[in-house]
Order: C-alpha cells, then structure tokens, then sequence
C-alpha cells in the first residue's frame, strides 16, 4: 500500500497548494481552489537542478489548474528539492562541471545521469499516481497526462512506455541515446519541443527521437534559439493539447 500524507494545505496562486509524501518521497499537488467534482490529473516532472516547487513548475501548474481546471503533482526527483544527494549524485555533478570547465559535450554524463535517477524515479511516480487516484477528486479511471522537459523527459519517457493510465504526453529537449527503445513503445499523442540552436543537444539527435515515438499523432515544436531559450508560450500549447486529449473537468462551482 502505498501512503499519501498531506503535510500543508493552503492557497497560493489562486490554487489550493497541498505538499505530501508518498513513502516517504515529497511532492506537491495543485488543485483548483473552487473545485467540486472530478477533474484530470497532470504529473509534471521537473528538470535537472530544480524541485518540485521551483517556479517554472508552479507557473505551468497556474496555467494547468487556474486556465484548464486540472489538478497538477510534481514530486522532488532523488538528489533534488528536498532529497539528498548521495555520494554518487556528487560524483556524477563533479564530472558535469569537469566537462564544462573543459569545454566538452555535456550530454554523456547528462544522459548516463539522468538515466540512472530515471531509474530510481519511475516507480516512485507510479507509486505516487496510484496514491492520488484514491483521491475522490481525481479516481482511479480519471484522465492522467504527463509533462515534462529535459530531465522531465529521461524520466517520463520510461514512465509513459510502462503506464497505460497516462494517455497524453508533453516531452522535450533530451538526447535520444537510452530513450529511443522505450520511445518506440509509446502509442499515446505527445507534442516534443526542441531548440533550433540547442547548444548541447543537435537537431538530428531531436530528430531521432522524436521519430522513434511509435504515436499515431505527434507534433514536433521547432523554436529558435539556445537551450535555456525555451518559449514560454511552448507551456500555452501543453496547454492547448491537454485540453484536446484529457477533457474538461467536472462540473465546478
């Protein structure tokens, strides 16, 4: 069994804000304060660096739940937000810095890093979405959607391929190296941002793994610009397509 506890409940952004732990992994879970009845779920996976409350995580939640009456969780991925880092984490920072002071690519130890936290993370989402499903407001067979970029998207990718509960995905600017193979197990719609002038990740890698996604409707969003140089309006189109894919909510006040 696994144990949702709430730990603070209170109104931020115009949003019912409650932090909690699921065995022991903190999260947080946005909700529409005026709520009554049901409504969609979105996991929302946070990048590298950042934690659950970070505030690109809390401006798409306003977004999500204010604009589209969704509820929105996010969970403190391992070495992260709340969580320690273990010697292994410093390790794997330590090589990053490394590379960078060097002037080399950044993406393999990335890649071989977020594949490991990926790893440790997933089942700590599935178990978290099998908790927030017993949440009356939520149910076990409400629409659940997924977004996330860069390490959002090495954790997602995975995630996505083994949930059947997840039926719309938002992913983006991550190299396709250890995503290709769960990639082609992925049938649901996604939308994929990229950056033209991405720095660190080529556009061919883009290419590669947006086309490994086995979906029957995906869009591709190429933007111009550098890594961090993601549009805010990229957030707008989540948006846009959850709305197509997870529905309305229910009825509210």
């Amino acid at each position: 069994m696994n144990a949702l506890h709430f730990t603070s409940d209170s109104l931020v952004h115009g949003m019912r804000e409650r932090e909690f732990t699921v065995n022991g992994v903190p999260g947080v879970l946005w909700s529409p304060a005026d709520a009554t009845g049901r409504a969609p779920l979105v996991l929302m996976a946070h990048g590298g660096g950042n934690h659950k409350k970070h505030p690109a995580m809390t401006g798409r939640a306003r977004l999500f739940v204010n604009d589209c009456g969704y509820h929105v969780a996010v969970l403190d991925t391992p070495a992260h937000g709340d969580r320690q880092p273990t010697a292994h984490d410093e390790a794997e920072l330590a090589a990053l810095l490394a590379a960078r002071a060097a002037g080399e690519p950044e993406g393999p130890v990335v890649v071989r890093y977020n594949a490991h936290l990926a790893e440790l993370a997933v089942p700590e989402w599935r178990a978290a979405l099998d908790a927030l499903q017993l949440l009356p407001e939520i149910g076990a067979d409400g629409p659940v959607g997924f977004f996330g970029n860069n390490m959002g998207t090495a954790i997602g990718v995975p995630l996505v391929a083994g949930d059947p509960r997840i039926t719309a995905a938002v992913f983006g600017q991550h190299w396709p190296d250890v995503l290709v193979e769960p990639a082609r197990r992925i049938t649901i719609p996604i939308e994929y941002a990229m950056q033209w002038d991405d720095e660190h990740i080529t556009r061919e890698q883009s290419f590669e793994l947006f086309d490994a996604f086995a979906s029957t409707e995906k869009s591709l969003h190429a933007n111009s610009g550098k890594h961090k140089e993601l549009p805010r309006f990229e957030a707008e189109s989540a948006a846009r397509f959850f709305a197509r894919h997870l529905g309305t909510p229910a009825t509210r006040a």
